[in-house]
């Protein structure tokens, strides 16, 4: 039995030792400190999967610990706690993140044992949940070169998985996401964060683009001919250098037999445009060919808004980050709202990304948010997962 351990840091050792009861009774290992000197003693020898951190610290504060454990690369799940209110936890859980750790979650003060219960559970699964494909066991090492992703274009390594989306009033499913996925001959699967910023830095992101288009669109065609379902599809920023590529991917889309008004083009970065205007021209010919579009990440980026009233999209979709926080986060509620009502009054369909819980759709619904996709409804699957989930799903739902 493997057993997962959980250090504490927290200066008031009553909220310690109550944190340690509660994970103790989860079949946890733990342990609980009260001065920063000491967490980073027991952190080299404890190497706990999951650490809580108090903000509020009389020597260095939560923030500053968070900034080292990035610096050691630490793998542990965080557990953020503060009294000083939601803005405050929201702002160190989006700089912890940008510091490459991983979030199980945050906590108000005082501390709520069924809350911290939960952040706990979940925690303890260590991602085991979400399939391998998130595992890499040298994804901190692995930093590919232009003749290694020049290998996989050779070798067909590029593979994709699909992850639903339904209809928030009726549950339909709507369509799916194709994502891309580096099937790695010795490191198994690698995500798209990992490869796809050096295939724009090396010039390779358009034959990649060609390549899973290809893939994607005849497993699109083969699995749903006769469907009014639709598949949508990234495309890198970086792309949008070559006025052609309206007609090479709606030429694809022809030869896969897919009109083109079955597939959504989800963009990106669109601050990391090259040329705006032919940009702007690139994505007017997308619409004129029937594509729909994306914009996705949307409330992240701060050229966000002048893009979404500048170019043709037909969809907008609200970044993970602030839906996973809807149901603790008054902020994230209001930016939801927001971003839903902003996209209706422009004519757009609204997608929510990173729905995680029944309460989470179910507030969406209430919002008139169109479409939702996360891990509630279902992870991203093999082709033949996705078949079988959008099949099963149609006889689960009331005629």
């Amino acid at each position: 039995m493997v057993i997962r351990r959980i250090l504490i840091l927290d200066d008031d050792a009553e909220v310690g030792q109550t944190i340690q009861w509660i994970a103790e009774s989860l079949g946890f290992e733990a342990e609980f400190v009260t001065h920063s000197a000491e967490f980073f003693d027991r952190l080299a020898q404890m190497c706990p999967d999951i650490i809580t951190i108090d903000l509020v610290m009389p020597e260095l504060d939560g923030v500053e610990i968070m900034r080292l454990l990035a610096e050691r690369k630490s793998r542990a799940k965080i557990i953020i706690s503060s009294g000083m209110g939601t803005r405050v936890l929201d702002a160190a859980e989006r700089s912890a993140s940008e510091h490459g750790l991983s979030i199980a979650g945050v906590i108000s003060k005082p501390i709520s044992k069924e809350a911290l219960r939960s952040l706990i559970g979940e925690g303890s699964e260590c991602n085991q949940a979400v399939s391998s494909e998130k595992q890499s066991p040298h994804r901190d090492e692995f930093e590919p070169t232009k003749s290694d992703l020049q290998s996989a274009l050779d070798r067909h390594e590029f593979v994709l998985a699909y992850q639903p989306k339904i209809e928030c009033i009726s549950g339909a499913t709507a369509g799916l996401e194709a994502l891309v996925r580096w099937k790695h001959r010795d490191r198994g699967i690698v995500m798209p964060d990992q490869f796809i910023p050096v295939a724009e830095k090396f010039g390779l992101i358009d034959a990649l683009t060609s390549q899973i288009f290809d893939q994607g669109l005849d497993w699109f065609a083969k699995s749903f001919p006769e469907s009014n379902l639709k598949m949508s599809m990234n495309i890198s920023a970086k792309s949008l250098v070559d006025i052609n590529l309206a007609d090479n991917l709606s030429d694809l889309c022809h030869q896969n037999m897919v009109p083109p008004e079955r597939v959504v083009l989800e963009l990106t970065e669109t601050s990391a445009m090259v040329d705006p205007i032919l940009s702007l021209d690139l994505m007017t010919r997308f619409r004129v060919k029937g594509f729909q579009l994306s914009i996705d990440d949307f409330g992240t980026g701060y050229s966000s808004m002048v893009q979404l009233v500048r170019l043709p999209f037909s969809e907008i979709k609200v970044d993970k980050s602030f839906v996973v926080r809807s149901q603790q986060s008054r902020e994230s509620r209001t930016v939801i709202k927001s971003i839903i009502d902003l996209g209706h009054s422009l004519g757009l369909l609204v997608t929510a990304e990173g729905v995680e819980d029944l309460d989470t759709l179910n507030y969406l619904n209430s919002l008139g948010c169109d479409l939702a996709q996360g891990y509630f409804i279902a992870h991203p699957m093999p082709g033949e997962a996705a078949c079988r989930w959008v099949e099963r799903r149609k006889l689960s739902l009331p005629v």
